[in-house]
């Protein structure tokens, strides 16, 4: 089991560490690659302790200039995210909720805004927020026995972490409407369908399919230039949000403007030449 192995070799980084809700790793066998997992069991429900953990480990993971990717997970395959905690709900001040919604939604904008690709694997539930920080990711991975929705409605909120904003960006307006207003949930397959998720993959008997894919993901990753990778989502993103193509032909060349003196596409063209892989060096 993949995702045992990783959470075995995990815990002794943090055996120090009281009340751990995120665990970052940077696994030997996959450099260039970091792991972000989410660990408040039992179902990871997002608390200000949690949300303050990730925003932090997003902040390292961000100076981290020759990452090529991010795994984000949950240590428990059965529950990626049932979204906000809502028992601290109940203790917390309405004057108090809008200031808490807004780190939240920030605390997704910062992953959104890493520089480097994040794929998300989704095993089980992703919930309300759950789904919401999902979707922050470039890419979602999800196995058969995944289960989605934004479930705001049925407590009478709507989405609060960027949900009425990104999911149109990713399954179409009217399928987000339709998502947001009933609530209901959407299967693995489904998802793929719809282009919630990139892929499902079929759920093995360890319950972290979808782990398992995305690390293979990861490795293509991990052979591409980081530079190139930077500039490519940053084009992407930027480009998309800046409207009609022209303008973002004009992110593209900003963006291609970065990798032209980079040493990596000097190593490529060396590499290309003596018939061997790239040494990378995100530089």
């Amino acid at each position: 089991m993949i995702l045992a192995r990783f959470l075995r070799q995990t815990s002794q980084r943090f055996l120090s560490t009281v009340n751990n809700e995120v665990l970052l790793t940077y696994p030997e066998s996959h450099p260039g690659i970091a792991l972000l997992g989410l660990n408040r069991p039992p179902v990871n429900a997002v608390s200000l302790s949690l949300g303050a953990q990730l925003r932090s480990s997003l902040e390292e993971i961000k100076g981290k200039r020759s990452l090529q990717g991010v795994i984000l997970y949950s240590t428990n395959p059965k529950i990626f995210c049932a979204g906000a905690d809502l028992k601290e709900r109940l203790f917390i001040k309405e004057e108090d909720v809008p200031g808490m919604v807004r780190t939240f939604r920030l605390m997704i904008q910062d992953m959104a805004e890493l520089p480097m690709p994040v794929i998300c694997a989704i095993d089980g539930v992703a919930m309300g927020g759950g789904l919401e920080l999902a979707l922050g990711a470039d890419m979602r991975v999800c196995s058969t026995s995944a289960k989605m929705a934004l479930t705001e409605t049925k407590l009478a909120i709507i989405p609060g972490g960027g949900g009425t904003q990104r999911l149109p960006r990713v399954v179409g307006v009217a399928k987000a409407k339709e998502l947001i207003f009933t609530g209901r949930n959407v299967l693995g397959e489904e998802a793929e369908k719809i282009g919630l998720v990139n892929c499902c993959v079929e759920q093995n008997e360890e319950g972290d399919a979808a782990f398992v894919k995305a690390m293979e993901m990861a490795a293509l990753l991990t052979e591409r230039g980081p530079v190139a990778l930077r500039m490519a989502k940053k084009s992407i993103t930027e480009g998309f949000e800046a409207g009609p193509v022209r303008a973002g032909l004009d992110v593209e060349h900003e963006c291609y403007m970065g990798v032209i003196p980079t040493t990596d596409r000097i190593e490529a063209l060396m590499a290309f030449k003596e018939k061997r892989k790239p040494n990378f060096k995100g530089e």
